[in-house]
């Protein structure tokens, strides 16, 4: 089922106004797991960060021994093709895409032969500033890097996150404040995560436990140059129950604010506000 509408893919070297069928009952992919995507954004013209999004693909495909035959600034090439098929006022997520298609040695390792590839495009409405939501605690945590591909942006991964949100949704919450193997917050359960006290903004630092997030990463150069002082640091529950305000900052959205966890209320406050502005004033400024 496709998250949006108006879908376009690109496959084997050309684009298609359909969601078109890429992969074989026998692929490694299919039956072996070995799926990377990344995702970007398209809004109103402008593209942030998508080369960052398209070199990411290539390393996620690498990190799960795959053999990608297109560099990022090629998938970058590619995508802007697409995505000239639309309005300019369209709200559109970019998903690049690669999966193993050949298996090697007992059928697991994949093959040294070039990875599948398509990039499937569909109009997705950003959230309003507005649309918040209410966080949950969760029994499952993130795994680590000894024992999963959290270096990757990979389809294996997502089941993990979806029980997550299933136990969220559960307790009538929209969203899981998740853990890492040690019991420090990591993220939540679709996108890293950042809380402000007394003006300072704090968010978990990256320990190979989730991934160091393309527009994560923005918030935090946008917010430091706005002189914001920035802590990336070890943070635990309590200190988010001690937040004033918290916010998600995931690609699909940017800019989610928090406004309860499990009991803990936050207001919609300036700080994540400023953070929405800042991210699309550099978006607008970058595409000048």
């Amino acid at each position: 089922m496709a998250v949006g509408t108006n879908i376009k893919t690109y496959f084997e070297g050309a684009w298609h106004d359909a969601d078109v069928p890429i992969m074989g009952a026998a692929a490694h992919g299919a039956w072996q797991g070995t799926t990377v995507f990344d995702g970007a954004r398209y809004v109103n013209g402008l593209a942030p960060d998508l080369r960052a999004h398209c070199d990411r693909v290539v390393e996620s495909a690498r990190a799960l021994m795959l053999h990608p035959g297109l560099t990022g600034a090629e998938i970058f090439e590619i995508a802007w093709e697409g995505l000239k098929r639309y309005r300019t006022d369209a709200a559109v997520y970019v998903r690049p895409m690669f999966w193993g298609i050949d298996g090697g040695a007992y059928g697991i390792i994949p093959a040294e032969t070039e990875a599948g590839f398509c990039i499937c495009l569909e109009e997705v409405p950003l959230a309003p500033p507005e649309a918040a939501v209410r966080l949950a605690t969760t029994r499952f945590h993130r795994p680590v890097l000894t024992d999963n591909i959290t270096n990757a942006k990979a389809g294996c991964l997502y089941p993990n996150n979806a029980r997550m949100l299933a136990e969220a949704m559960s307790k009538g919450y929209d969203n899981a404040l998740v853990r890492d193997a040690m019991g420090n917050v990591a993220e939540t359960a679709t996108a890293n995560v950042f809380m402000v006290r007394d003006g300072v903004v704090f968010t978990p630092i990256p320990n190979g436990t989730f991934l160091n997030g393309i527009t994560r990463q923005r918030h935090i150069k946008n917010l430091r140059a706005d002189g914001v002082e920035v802590v990336e640091t070890v943070l635990s529950f309590d200190d988010f129950r001690a937040a004033d305000e918290v916010f998600m900052s995931g690609n699909l959205n940017k800019v989610t604010p928090v406004t309860e966890f499990e009991g803990t209320h936050y207001q919609h406050g300036p700080v994540t506000k400023r953070v929405r502005e800042l991210y699309w004033d550099w978006a607008a400024r970058e595409a000048a």
